[in-house]
């Protein structure tokens, strides 16, 4: 129990490295992104991972272990620690462009490791300060919609076409980011308006979450403009759009090409095939087990220290840092993901044929 609770302490590995790079001044601002996209994608290409899973008198242990909430509770406080402190080094005027650049770039790993990705596994909880601590952490990263969007929406259309954050077979990323981006914010909102009819309340109207999320973000962008300035308002918005590719280029690997049948009226239930997995060591502990995605399909409600390796479900080649990185040229990603999905036989040939 001790050393997997020691293990998810690394998680905080990112928040320091982070922290270092909007300390540091010059070239140094950029270190976070060569460590997180250089160095352990570089690390993981020599490893595979483990794919034991815990029996079930440890996995009641750990679920009931609060040490496993507080680790992920404390990046709530993290997260803003950050934000305030990017906001002030951003701010300053003596520093060259390039820093500010590093500094943004930091920022917005901030926002797609610890913001969105804490955001994911506290969305999932059903208790109202979990709830309202994803909330807040998405705040960070101007994406509070992902909360209705992915819980309501993704989950239950995931690997199919009907879902904007499931990446089709040969859909090139970049395209994919609009339609994943656009679509999840229009899927949200008719989301909400559902939910308000049934409730038989006005959608224009404070009881809609959709609309409350949009005011409040529009808030924090106003309040951080008048506090810190119009060019450092520019900076933040710059750094939570890049945790918004970070999120989304992660929505694209996740689902590649994986494709749900067709039964009746509806699809067959959501298995181990249709989520591309890695037991990679170092992104399993960054990302909080998100590695083993079938698993969190398969139970979204189950805590990340809990989540098991299946072996029906497809392996990416490498980690999760090193894929995404592999995603950005489309040609390489191709070559490397179709000739996986062949050999899983995820995607029935007629699905891919029609995707083509």
């Amino acid at each position: 129990m001790k050393r997997l609770q020691l293990k998810y302490l690394f998680v905080y590995t990112t928040p320091l490295v982070i922290l270092f790079s909007l300390w540091a001044s010059g070239i140094w601002s950029f270190f976070a992104l060569l460590f997180i996209f250089g160095f352990i994608p570089l690390t993981e290409l020599f490893t595979n991972g483990s794919t034991y899973n815990l029996n079930g008198e440890e996995e009641e242990k750990v679920t009931k272990n609060i040490v496993f909430d507080l680790i992920i509770y404390l990046l709530v406080p993290i997260q803003c620690v950050i934000l305030i402190y990017f906001l002030i080094q951003v701010s300053d005027e003596s520093l060259p462009l390039y820093t500010k650049i590093g500094l943004t770039t930091a920022y917005g790993l901030a926002c797609g490791g610890l913001g969105i990705n804490g955001a994911h596994e506290l969305g999932h909880r059903h208790t109202w300060y979990e709830q309202l601590m994803s909330k807040l952490l998405l705040l960070s990263t101007l994406y509070m919609h992902f909360f209705i969007e992915h819980n309501r929406g993704h989950h239950k259309h995931v690997s199919t076409d009907q879902d904007p954050a499931s990446s089709r077979y040969n859909e090139i990323i970049y395209s994919f980011f609009f339609r994943s981006i656009i679509g999840g914010w229009k899927s949200a909102w008719r989301l909400e308006e559902t939910k308000m009819k049934l409730k038989k309340k006005r959608v224009w109207s404070v009881h809609n979450e959709m609309l409350r999320f949009q005011i409040i973000q529009i808030a924090l962008v106003t309040t951080v403009a008048l506090i810190f300035g119009f060019n450092t308002m520019l900076f933040f918005i710059a750094g939570a759009t890049i945790g918004i590719l970070i999120l989304e280029t992660v929505n694209y690997i996740e689902h590649y090409g994986l494709r749900r049948l067709k039964v009746g009226d509806g699809f067959e239930r959501t298995k181990p095939i249709h989520s591309w997995n890695s037991n990679h060591p170092i992104g399993r502990i960054l990302l909080l087990e998100v590695t083993r995605h079938s698993d969190h399909h398969y139970i979204s409600s189950k805590k990340y220290q809990t989540l098991k390796h299946f072996d029906n479900s497809p392996q990416m080649p490498t980690g999760y840092p090193g894929m995404m990185v592999l995603a950005l040229f489309p040609p390489l990603w191709f070559r490397v993901m179709n000739k996986r999905i062949e050999e899983y036989g995820a995607t029935p040939p007629q699905l891919a044929q029609s995707q083509l």
